[in-house]
């Protein structure tokens, strides 16, 4: 399963240090707008000891992690929807991904460069790109509705639900406010899918300090609570970086590493944690299969049925799917091997209503 996460901001708030961090891949990252002009893209492992441990317990010749693609998108700016700093471009690649990372820029530091006039101020700086994300999407949704709405007149019923979705859709874009948080049926949410409208994608916020810094998280003066109201007001995630640390970071030994992060005072690991988030955010979880050969993570969506599982690997283990073997990867490890763990009773044959559990090591049997 491929999935993307478009990392996006103001200019200068540190989109393309933050991509070298993730992908140890260079970009251009310079401290004027629009550095970036074309998106890079860089494919990153999912932090998951687990492929690790069972790679190690099978004594595997190869391990695969999950993966997840980050997309690394020029700065937005005020006017982007209308065309403004190539804004529709950059709209146009934003479409493209399943997620946002949307970076905030947290610290004062007179030396770098702030697209905005005043004071370093994340919730503004946050609600320029939605209002943006906004005017994008209430051009598609005005234009959608005209033609929802001559099928109407014509008689055409089975526009309906998404008629009513798109109208619930408008209603959110006229306040302002995200199309995400508009309350839709299942089938609603189906229906306007189609549309892949930019802000009914997961959002996560990830908010940019900067070591020996004035950070705000640190300065009390309110635009740091303000900012944490905002994503708690708006049900969204998010996660802290130190940005130009982590891509210091990125060729270290592990051991020097942990003594870089001790003089710094970063001891957190930012990346993996936004990693790990934007996984999560898409509601996405891992299944293993190990051996001599190979251990990997397989990615599906919470709630995946084992055929569907199946169909991770390979498309006919959804249909000629028979049954599958499943043990959690913890308790394989413990038993020592999978003979132990058979002659326990922790080896579970499923069908196909199972529901597959995050961290499950599983074997197919098909036709």
């Amino acid at each position: 399963m491929q999935i993307s996460i478009g990392i996006v901001g103001l200019p200068n708030v540190g989109k393309s240090t933050l991509f070298n961090a993730l992908t140890k891949k260079s970009v251009l990252a310079a401290n004027y707008p629009f550095a970036t002009i074309d998106p890079s893209v860089g494919v990153v492992a999912v932090p998951d000891e687990r492929v690790d441990r069972l790679a190690e317990f099978s004594n595997s010749e190869k391990k695969v992690p999950a993966i997840v693609e980050f997309v690394d998108i020029a700065g937005l700016v005020k006017g982007a929807a209308q065309g403004e700093g190539l804004g529709n471009q950059f709209l146009s690649h934003i479409r493209e991904v399943d997620a946002i990372a949307q970076v905030v820029r947290v610290f004062d530091n007179p030396n770098i460069v702030h697209v905005e006039e005043g004071e370093v101020d994340p919730v503004r700086d946050i609600e320029i790109i939605n209002l943006e994300l906004t005017f994008a999407d209430l051009d598609t949704v005005e234009k959608r509705l005209n033609a929802l709405e001559r099928d109407i007149k014509r008689g055409a019923k089975e526009v309906q639900v998404e008629y009513a979705a798109v109208n619930k859709a408008n209603e959110m874009l006229q306040a302002g406010k995200l199309a995400s948080i508009a309350d839709y049926t299942p089938e609603e949410r189906l229906a306007i899918k189609g549309l892949h409208l930019l802000t009914m994608k997961p959002m996560l916020y990830v908010l940019n300090r900067e070591a020996g810094g004035h950070n705000l998280d640190e300065v009390s003066d309110g635009r740091f609570g303000r900012l944490l109201e905002f994503i708690a007001a708006n049900g969204a995630h998010y996660v802290t970086v130190d940005a130009n640390i982590e891509s210091e970071l990125r060729d270290l030994h592990p051991e020097d590493k942990t003594s870089f992060r001790q003089e710094y005072g970063v001891f957190d690991d930012g990346i993996n944690d936004l990693i790990k988030a934007g996984y999560s955010l898409l509601g996405l979880m891992s299944f293993y299969t190990t051996g001599p050969e190979e251990t990997r993570a397989w990615t599906i969506r919470k709630d995946s049925t084992a055929p569907e599982a199946g169909a991770a690997i390979h498309g006919d283990f959804k249909d000629k799917f028979i049954r599958a073997e499943v043990i959690n990867w913890h308790e394989l490890i413990t038993a020592g091997s999978f003979a132990a763990a058979r002659s326990q009773g922790l080896v579970r044959t499923e069908g196909k209503e199972y529901i597959v559990r995050d961290g499950d090591v599983m074997e197919f049997l098909h036709s």
